[in-house]
């Protein structure tokens, strides 16, 4: 009896202890949860501050962004498409040469001019023009053209470039080949949708003239002053012409292998034709222009061939032209008015 009632005191205070401590443990994690809580707090309002700066910083973003996006759709809502027909255009002019005339005062004279390009300031121009100049020996005419073009084109509201393209070497003249030169490099800087191929000895007397691309093929020289304004003859399609990049192309370019003067031209005429496309040309009150005197550079002779080639155009323009225009790339210098691009030939084939 004795026994049993020790055993029973016994387990009494074991319960107790065991009571007790689970008691201290429930205490001491509830010491421990508080005072953790109380020592995360300040990580957790750091981590919202961050979290609000963040936010808000990805707001600020979005509204300047939007901003940005806002000012752009100002600015091109304010610079609208340039009217179909300038309102600068002033018709015939008396053209005149100085003897004295020197590239500086050219250039003074077309400030908005930068690297032989033009972009119309006050509106966004229709059409997109690379002009392209074949040139070899002829700097005094390259100068007083510059001095009439680049105010005429301005005038014309256009998005243009000028290029010159150079022969340099000893071989004849290849007005054509440069000419393909000209298109193929002028790509290499922008994406022309328009290529107007000009004479440096003619100088256009209108700028109701518009150097602009047709539905077809343009040609420009109806008249000139040492042809009394009247057509050469016809089908001449010589002087300056137009082509859009695609009629450019589906007629292979020019032939390379007219070496001297004479012929390339109607060639490219034999050309279009083949391809069912119709020559255009401005009324002939206005498409007049000034042919700067000057005698046959040497290296410019008549071409003896030129008859025998033009017999074979249909059966040569697919391979002869843009496929097949090799040249020695010298030098492309941006100069402020024009870009001048430097070639070189090999000697010219003979024709077979």
């Amino acid at each position: 009896m004795a026994l049993s009632l020790y055993v029973f005191h016994l387990f009494y205070k074991f319960k107790v202890l065991v009571l007790v401590t689970l008691c201290l443990m429930v205490l001491w994690a509830t010491v421990n949860y508080y005072v953790d809580s109380r020592q995360e707090m300040p990580k957790a309002k750091i981590m919202v501050e961050d979290f609000r700066k963040v936010t808000s910083l990805e707001d600020s973003q979005k509204e300047e962004k939007m901003k940005s996006v806002a000012e752009v759709t100002t600015v091109k809502s304010l610079q609208d498409e340039c009217p179909a027909l300038s309102p600068h255009l002033i018709g015939a002019s008396k053209l005149t040469f100085k003897a004295s005339l020197t590239l500086e005062e050219v250039q003074k004279e077309n400030p908005q001019v930068a690297k032989g390009r033009y972009h119309p300031p006050e509106c966004a121009a229709q059409h997109h023009v690379a002009i392209i100049i074949p040139h070899r020996n002829r700097e005094k005419h390259l100068l007083y053209l510059l001095e009439h073009l680049h105010p005429f084109l301005q005038r014309q509201q256009l998005d243009y470039g000028i290029y010159v393209i150079h022969q340099a070497g000893s071989t004849k003249f290849n007005r054509a080949k440069l000419l393909n030169v000209g298109y193929l490099e002028a790509l290499k800087e922008a994406n022309w949708d328009c290529f107007i191929f000009h004479d440096v000895d003619l100088v256009p007397e209108n700028d109701f003239n518009i150097y602009t691309c047709g539905p077809g093929p343009k040609h420009f020289v109806v008249g000139r002053n040492n042809t009394g304004y009247r057509l050469r003859y016809t089908g001449y399609f010589g002087g300056v012409t137009a082509l859009t990049r695609e009629q450019f192309a589906k007629v292979n370019g020019f032939s390379n292998n007219y070496w001297g003067w004479g012929g390339e031209d109607d060639d490219l005429r034999i050309r279009v034709h083949l391809q069912k496309m119709g020559v255009m040309r401005p009324p002939a009150e206005v498409a007049r222009y000034t042919m700067i005197f000057h005698k046959r550079d040497h290296g410019n002779e008549e071409n003896q061939e030129r008859m025998k080639l033009l017999s074979q155009v249909s059966k040569t323009w697919k391979t002869d032209g843009l496929n097949s225009c090799s040249y020695k790339l010298l030098s492309v210098q941006h100069n402020p008015l024009y870009v001048n691009i430097t070639v070189d030939f090999s000697a010219q084939p003979k024709v077979s």
